[in-house]
């Protein structure tokens, strides 16, 4: 068996054709991941985040949950690796809590567009290059920042000082890295291990990872 070189077992895989060749599996993938976000945002938005809301009875502190409606942004973007696969994952994802139903109604995608561009402007950071966890829980304290700041504070949060707003960006930023950051890296990691994600730089790294 071929003697793989261990940095290239751990180092970041680019998507190939270069990050802005898109192709039809990228768009398909995508596409579907975002549909079964969308669908369990429904279920979060209908059984879960009720009950967050009652076990949290400090205002700022619900906003722990955001991380929730990160995830489809930083998980598209960390499999496809091109520019746009976030916002469009986010989007598709907000599209279809908004046609299913929730409280919210039409802004879920303004929303969508927030955190969508929040993931993108991390990954640019790095200019698509670095996919590991330190940049997914950068790219979920990006998102995170530009949907409190950008929208939030003013569509939801009109009320709250600027101590409180502060504090619920706080608790959203924290949620950003740990939730959608550290966890949507462990959900590609985890659909990598399974073969699901053998087309993507994800699947060519795991494999890289196993060979012996």
């Amino acid at each position: 068996m071929t003697r793989i070189d261990e940095r290239a077992r751990t180092r970041d895989i680019p998507a190939s054709g270069g990050p802005r060749a898109w192709r039809g599996i990228d768009f398909v993938t995508l596409a579907v991941l975002g549909v079964a976000f969308g669908v369990m945002f429904w279920g979060w938005n209908t059984f879960l985040y009720p009950l967050f809301q009652l076990a949290v009875v400090f205002p700022p502190a619900q906003s722990l949950a955001l991380g929730v409606w990160l995830l489809p942004a930083v998980v598209g973007g960390l499999i496809v690796r091109r520019p746009g696969a976030a916002l469009y994952t986010e989007l598709i994802a907000a599209s279809v809590e908004m046609l299913i139903g929730n409280q919210w109604g039409t802004a879920v995608l303004v929303s969508g567009v927030m955190q969508g561009l929040g993931v993108e402007i991390a990954f640019a950071l790095v200019m698509w290059r670095r996919y590991g966890v330190l940049i997914a829980m950068l790219a979920g304290a990006c998102a995170a920042t530009l949907e409190l700041v950008g929208w939030e504070w003013w569509a939801y949060m009109p009320q709250y000082d600027m101590v409180w707003k502060l504090m619920a960006l706080g608790f959203a930023v924290t949620s950003g890295v740990l939730v959608a950051g550290i966890g949507g890296w462990l959900l590609v990691r985890g659909l990598a291990a399974t073969g699901a994600l053998g087309a993507f730089p994800p699947g060519r790294e795991h494999a890289a990872r196993t060979a012996r």
